[in-house]
């Protein structure tokens, strides 16, 4: 079993929106200060990572960077009281299909796979018509 667990996906038309979440299988695994990082596949194309969010800090403040693909339609955000990561995908387009993961990793956030240490097994985003 992941650690980490996805949830969310579904079909959606083009222009529609999702929201996924991330959470741990562990009780005892402490999300909160690990970066996240949101990955997605689509069919025949390799994972590439979508956009990242930082632990929050002491005042409270989270960073997030995102794919230019994305900006500006995609949100990460933290649920600090629920040890969850949100995903909100707005204007969805056909493109945007794929398996979605998250991914977490002690330290910096990153985009690329090999610096993350605990995966989820994915959600499965359907954007048609």
């Amino acid at each position: 079993q992941s650690l980490l667990v996805e949830s969310g996906g579904g079909s959606v038309q083009p222009g529609g929106s999702l929201r996924l979440s991330c959470t741990t299988s562990d009780p005892t695994f402490q999300l909160n200060v690990y970066s996240v990082t949101w990955f997605r596949q689509a069919p025949g194309k390799d994972r590439e990572g979508v956009g990242t969010i930082t632990p929050m800090d002491t005042s409270g403040e989270t960073k997030t960077t995102y794919v230019d693909s994305v900006k500006g339609r995609f949100t990460i955000s933290r649920d600090t009281s629920w040890k969850m990561v949100h995903l909100q995908m707005d204007r969805l387009t056909p493109e945007d299909t794929g398996v979605y993961y998250c991914a977490a990793r002690y330290g910096v956030p990153d985009l690329r796979e090999a610096w993350m240490q605990y995966w989820g097994e994915g959600t499965l985003v359907s954007v048609s018509s």
